[in-house]
């Protein structure tokens, strides 16, 4: 598994106890249009506030990737900081080019200094290991509380000329729809430009990671990253080549949400929540995220208990003009409410009859207000004993 024009390794510099990988590095053969869509918590971390530096500085190039999992390195103040300007320029001398253009990320647990010594020591010689094949070990040395690894990949032909996107993703527990909601790494060899890349990816993040909660907190770390090497070499400027990148860019950023979701912390079953018939898309959103996030919807689908009226209860705290009368319900392709009130055609409680749907890994959930015609989707999760336990002692 490679993208030509991109090496990649990691390391074990021993800060995670278990001894597993915890340093993941990334290098393109030339400086690469990048794009990247920060967290929006105001808790940013210090690698999050130095790789929006980089980008800035650099005009949107970046040609170097450093990762460290099992310290956010967040919330460390001065020597924070520090520690991510180190790792940055540590990495920028093994592979001689400008601090600029090297990209740095962490994630783990928040409060706690980096043991910067020993990444320190560890960033050269795994800089010696970088390879066109390595991209599973730096997958997997990214990752936290993940049970495995998370990759998905495309080829696209842009302007006759075949174009590969290759990416991984990272992240249990967290997670909500405030971008970026992850730490998530895609690499293409597409020839595009930073102002077009940047597009592609905000569009791409919007559509698929910004529909996904699995507890409704968005981290302090949050990065979504991409590089465009351009060893394709189709013309970046043909606004048909940019579309079909966008396009293979947004399918490949939902495989990843997708896959993150099924990966989450406890989670066992995930949940398309689609709403249609809405008088906006920003309304249709707006009720869809707040089913989504909402704890009791979520414990009703760990218990695969149809709970329909956390669903209408969920839907109506969004904040959005509705008219019950005018409601519908589905879950999986079970009416459960037609005009505001239990669909009992088939006798008994409706809820009933979608309990064997509820206990497949995945289904959807529908609603129907009966008011517009513009339609979003959510995606949602479970919340389960074992999210709880998890979270209970992720430090002790």
């Amino acid at each position: 598994m490679h993208c030509p024009g991109f090496r990649f390794a990691a390391a074990r510099a021993g800060i995670k106890e278990s001894g597993a990988l915890d340093l993941a590095l990334a290098a393109s053969d030339r400086p690469a249009s990048a794009a990247a869509v920060f967290t929006q918590n105001r808790f940013p971390a210090a690698p999050v506030r130095a790789s929006r530096a980089a980008l800035a500085e650099s005009g949107g190039l970046a040609q170097g990737i450093v990762v460290n999992s099992g310290n956010a390195n967040a919330c460390t103040g001065a020597r924070g900081t520090a520690d991510a300007d180190r790792m940055v320029r540590r990495f920028a001398t093994a592979l001689e080019i400008s601090p600029d253009l090297v990209q740095v990320a962490s994630t783990g647990v928040i409060g706690a200094p980096l043991p910067i010594d020993a990444i320190d020591a560890a960033i050269a010689p795994a800089a010696a290991r970088l390879r066109e094949d390595g991209f599973s070990e730096f997958a997997e040395a990214i990752l936290t509380t993940d049970r495995g690894a998370k990759i998905a990949s495309r080829s696209v032909e842009l302007g006759g000329e075949r174009a590969t996107l290759l990416g991984c993703t990272k992240g249990a527990g967290m997670i909500a729809p405030n971008m970026a909601t992850t730490l998530t790494f895609v690499v293409t060899d597409a020839a595009i430009t930073p102002a077009e890349l940047d597009g592609a990816t905000r569009r791409a993040v919007d559509a698929t990671y910004n529909t996904i909660t699995i507890d409704g907190d968005t981290s302090t770390n949050d990065t979504f990253l991409v590089l465009a090497g351009g060893a394709a070499e189709n013309d970046p400027d043909d606004p048909a080549n940019t579309r079909a990148f966008a396009r293979a860019l947004e399918e490949l950023s939902d495989e990843l949400a997708r896959a993150l979701m099924a990966d989450g912390e406890g989670v066992n079953h995930v949940v398309d929540i689609r709403v249609r018939g809405a008088d906006s898309e920003d309304d249709a959103r707006r009720i869809a995220s707040a089913i989504a996030r909402s704890p009791l919807v979520k414990t009703a689908i760990a218990g695969r208990d149809p709970n329909w009226g956390r669903i209408l209860c969920a839907a109506g705290n969004a904040g959005v003009a509705l008219r019950p009368e005018a409601v519908e319900l589905y879950i999986g392709d079970v009416p459960i409410v037609r005009e505001g009130v239990a669909d009992r055609d088939g006798g008994g409680d409706p809820g009933d009859r979608a309990s064997a749907v509820m206990t497949a890994p995945s289904y959807a959930i529908t609603l129907d207000l009966g008011a517009g015609e513009a339609s979003a989707t959510a995606l949602a999760c479970d919340l389960s004993h074992e999210y709880v336990s998890i979270n209970a002692d992720y430090r002790t």
